[in-house]
């Protein structure tokens, strides 16, 4: 009976997969066009770091291409255009941007330059971990605030911890790695009421993904009448662009020019440098991968359902959920057959977290998922 019911839900999850499918234009599938992603040279299946599994852009992949010829050039004539692409996307000035390696160097100036002995950070828990290890790194108390049961931030537990000497507040919505927004309003509520010295960064890594609601609207899309928010933006996830390492801030004048003092001089990628216009001008590839992330979701959804599991309700491009198990026993069970997925978070012991791939993908993940035994809470390879 069991294995029937395995060889049933297997047959469902190809056949989903199949059904998942889809294209760029006409009736062409985007996979007949994409290189094999489903596993690694290495051998593995990655659903681990949140990334775009189908590769940027057609467009994009060209210019990726085109921009090779460039390498033995410094960027350093592309740094205006870049800053004036994102200011003019965002309706801001070009002295409210900054743009950086990755937003997680956007992380480390933020810790320079607003943190330090005797500065504090609050930040919920858990959440994407850099600005934590940046904040020790210059000496700062980092106090970590546990999200609350809707695993929102639990806004009123950090604002109980936030004085004089709290230097930052870092946000990260939707939340890394649980999936989960906190509402709007409330986000407004909580940053009147913090101290005027507080910076707020709002990390929005994830912002293209979120169903746009009355519980979420971005703080550079609808800003905030505040200059001590900063908003953290970056190309590695809708984009796909992952290893070329852009990120950037939105903040006011002032802030970006206190942040600027410690940016990596010459820190811009050339590859990333001709590529960054193209992807913010490619609307219509966003669009693109937005709609297959939604589906892919809904697909997920399907099968953690049919499958009795109960995932936390996603707003982004992957999926946190409890197994009743725990999660490093599952990890590497998933390991054992080539597949990469998140680490263990605590204090979340029993929930994995699980990137979502291509479809071909997420039917080896549903295959590996059936061979867990249905009782005994043990794991067999």
């Amino acid at each position: 009976m069991i294995k029937s019911r395995r060889d049933f839900l297997r047959s469902l999850s190809m056949g989903a997969a199949a059904g998942a499918a889809v294209h760029w234009s006409g009736s062409i599938p985007a996979h007949a066009l994409e290189p094999d992603r489903t596993r690694q040279p290495d051998g593995f299946i990655r659903l681990n770091s949140n990334e775009n599994a189908y590769g940027p852009s057609p467009k994009v992949a060209s210019a990726i291409h085109s921009a090779t010829s460039m390498v033995n050039r410094y960027p350093f004539m592309k740094c205006d255009e870049v800053t004036q692409r994102i200011a003019s996307l965002h309706g801001v000035k070009p002295e409210q941007v900054l743009f950086a390696c990755g937003s997680t160097e956007i992380f480390r100036v933020a810790a320079c330059a607003f943190l330090g002995n005797g500065r504090q950070l609050i930040q919920p828990t858990p959440t994407f971990e850099a600005i934590e290890g940046y904040a020790k790194s210059v000496g700062s108390e980092v106090v970590s605030v546990p999200l609350d049961p809707t695993f929102a931030h639990d806004l009123g537990g950090m604002l109980a911890h936030a004085g004089a000497s709290t230097g930052l507040i870092y946000i990260c919505n939707p939340n890394n790695p649980t999936a989960s927004i906190t509402a709007r309003q409330d986000l407004e509520s909580f940053i009147s009421r913090l101290p005027a010295t507080a910076r707020v960064l709002i990390d929005e890594a994830y912002h293209d993904y979120a169903i746009k609601s009355a519980r979420y609207a971005s703080f550079i899309d609808r800003p905030l009448a505040d200059e001590r928010v900063i908003v953290i933006r970056t190309f590695s996830k809708v984009y796909g662009l992952a290893g070329l390492r852009l990120g950037y801030a939105v903040a006011s004048p002032k802030v970006i020019e206190k942040m600027r003092e410690f940016i990596t001089h010459d820190g811009l990628n050339a590859i990333a440098a001709e590529v960054a216009v193209v992807a913010l001008d490619d609307t219509n590839g966003v669009k693109e991968f937005v709609r297959r992330n939604c589906d892919d979701r809904q697909e997920f959804l399907n099968n953690a359902t049919c499958r009795t599991l109960k995932p936390i309700d996603s707003q982004t491009n992957f999926v946190m959920m409890n197994v009743q198990h725990p999660a490093e026993e599952a990890i590497e069970h998933f390991r054992r057959h080539n597949i990469l997925i998140g680490r263990h978070f605590p204090p979340l012991d029993t929930y994995i977290r699980v990137s979502l791939g291509t479809p071909e993908e997420m039917c080896a993940f549903w295959q590996t998922w059936d061979l867990l035994p249905s009782s005994k809470g043990l794991y067999r390879a």
